[in-house]
């Protein structure tokens, strides 16, 4: 077996000497500090977890760790040192031959950190093409390798994609493949698994694991605490751009001394630990009609691939949503969830089937039943950064759905507008904010805001809570769990996360390749799951406070071989 990178032959005297040094770490924007003096050091083979809340100054930390922490952006630090190189001296040029080669880093927004006109494998290869002499040939087998060490099915067609022809997990598994190219020294992950269901993030967390094995030393930012039991050895709490408690991760997650970090546990386990809350049934809305809401009859749709065979996205789905219902969409990235869920709300045509809303077929309406129908459905996405105009205030965002909504005036939306943000538990003063001065939980608030402008039957909500701290998960799921409660909401909820599907859901559909391979209530299938797949689901999943058994896969050979 041949390395990229043999791993690092330290002198004697070297062997215990950190690879990363981190003393008295400062960024400020202008005159604004985010992080201010944070410390901390890795050896090789070590895994650090940096976690808290959204704003905590995680990303920022782990961004200037690498020289991206932005414009504007002033590092100050004792010391910042790599192998005892000061990386606060390093000219851009340098910089760029120590990224990719010896430090490798994984972004958080897959979508945004890939090149939409590169195709994916040029993207992974793009490391290789500047830090390894590898032949063409050499370099595109590597990439194959190494998105199949990543967890990619089909590698060989997924490299010659674009990354927009891809679902957002197999987005992030092409980064984390791309980012461990070179076997680097050094891995900065930044919520490196929030994408994956539990099945490819249990692979992916195998393949973080044997790369440690092979001297790679990690930092891992996540707000996800299975994630941290599993793979680190050490946890750094932060808040408010301190390290508020920092020790091995037995003792933070089991022990916690500081009471920020036991509210973050507490708030994992309101989200993931054990049965869904008892809920009082919804309020049934006074015009809601008879009958099932949307009925779904053995919909396929297929779409042609760059090697031009045709494979399907949905094969044979069929069900059912009943008013004052939640129902649970769940299974792995590019299982058919995201497809499915466009043809329920009409923005894909099925190939066969067809879908039937309040007992009328979709197709065979004229355009004007359709608006009125959709405006009955209205969704919740997991950016909601980018679903809204960078440019408006809170108040227009609101003004213009209320506007859609049919409210004709100025002062009837003005009006509808405040009820809708008391309804969300935001103030009067967000109004004149935009979203990007929010933090994720108030954007997300906005978000459902705008969505229940319309007054809907259905709300579809894609993922919503996958990109939020826990504490702010367990937020959003109460408001939205109050939200139907007084509304007598129906909801279609799509989530990777079984610990949300369980909290929200009455009944779970369990997609794979395309297929619905079980459907029942939620605690029968919690209890009793009757598929394999739902069974590989459930044990893949950890308990986000307790500490697991160290992975210790060798790292694939896929993954290591020139």
């Amino acid at each position: 077996m041949k390395l990229l990178r043999k791993p690092h032959a330290a002198a004697p005297h070297l062997a215990d000497a950190p690879l990363l040094e981190v003393e008295e770490l400062r960024v400020a924007f202008g005159a604004q500090p985010v992080v201010h003096g944070i410390s901390f050091s890795l050896r090789r083979g070590e895994c650090l977890a940096l976690v808290g809340e959204s704003g905590s100054g995680k990303s920022v930390s782990s961004r200037a760790l690498v020289g991206l922490a932005g414009p504007g952006a002033s590092v100050q630090a004792r010391r910042l040192a790599l192998e005892g190189e000061n990386l606060l001296a390093l000219p851009p040029r340098r910089w760029q031959a120590l990224r990719g080669a010896r430090i490798g880093f994984v972004m958080q927004d897959a979508l945004g950190s890939l090149d939409p006109l590169k195709r994916v494998g040029d993207e992974v290869g793009e490391p290789l093409r500047l830090h390894a002499t590898l032949t063409r040939a050499q370099r595109e087998a590597r990439v194959v390798g190494l998105l199949r060490a990543a967890g990619v099915p089909e590698p060989e067609l997924r490299a010659r994609q674009l990354p927009q022809q891809l679902s957002g997990g197999l987005r992030q598994r092409a980064l984390i493949a791309s980012a461990i190219a070179c076997n680097p020294a050094l891995l900065i992950a930044d919520e490196p698994t929030t994408a994956l269901d539990a099945t490819v993030q249990a692979q992916v967390l195998e393949l973080l694991a044997g790369l440690r094995r092979a001297d790679t030393a990690m930092l891992i930012v996540s707000h996800d605490f299975s994630v941290v039991s599993r793979l680190a050895d050490r946890v750094a709490v932060m808040q408010h751009g301190r390290i508020v408690e920092q020790g091995p991760v037995a003792q933070v997650l089991e022990q916690p001394a500081h009471p920020y970090t036991r509210a973050l546990l507490d708030a994992a386990r309101a989200v993931h630990g054990g049965a869904a809350p008892p809920r009082a049934r919804p309020v049934p809305i006074q015009a809601q009609p008879p009958g099932p809401l949307i009925e779904v009859h053995e919909v396929a749709k297929r779409y042609p691939g760059p090697d031009g065979r045709e494979r399907p996205a949905v094969d044979g789905a069929s069900f059912v949503l009943h008013p004052g219902e939640t129902l649970g969409i769940v299974g792995e990235s590019g299982s058919g969830k995201t497809t499915l869920t466009r043809i329920v709300l009409g923005l894909e045509t099925p190939d066969a089937g067809h879908v039937l809303r309040q007992g009328l077929d979709w197709r065979r309406l004229p355009a004007a039943e359709q608006r009125r129908l959709r405006r009955g459905m209205q969704v919740v996405f997991q950016d909601p950064l980018a679903s809204f105009d960078p440019r408006y205030t809170v108040e227009r965002v609101l003004h213009e759905a209320l506007a859609v909504a049919g409210h004709a005036t100025p002062e009837a939306r003005g009006r509808r507008a405040l009820e809708l943000l008391e309804s969300v538990k935001l103030d009067p003063r967000h109004l004149a904010r935009r979203p990007i001065e929010l933090s994720g939980g108030q954007r997300q608030r906005v978000a459902i805001a705008r969505a229940l402008a319309a007054e809907p039957q259905v709300l579809v909500c894609d993922e919503p809570v996958s990109a939020l701290d826990v504490s702010v998960q367990a937020q959003v799921l109460d408001l939205l769990a109050d939200l139907r409660e007084r509304l007598g909401l129906s909801c279609l909820f799509i989530s990777h996360d079984l610990g949300v599907i369980r909290r929200v859901s009455d009944r779970v559909l369990v997609m794979k390749d395309g297929r619905i391979v079980e459907s029942a209530p939620a605690e029968q299938l919690f209890a009793q799951p009757r598929h394999p797949y739902t069974r590989e689901l459930l044990a893949a999943g950890t308990r986000p406070w307790a500490r697991a058994p160290a992975p210790s896969p060798e790292v694939p050979k896929e993954a290591l071989r020139a």
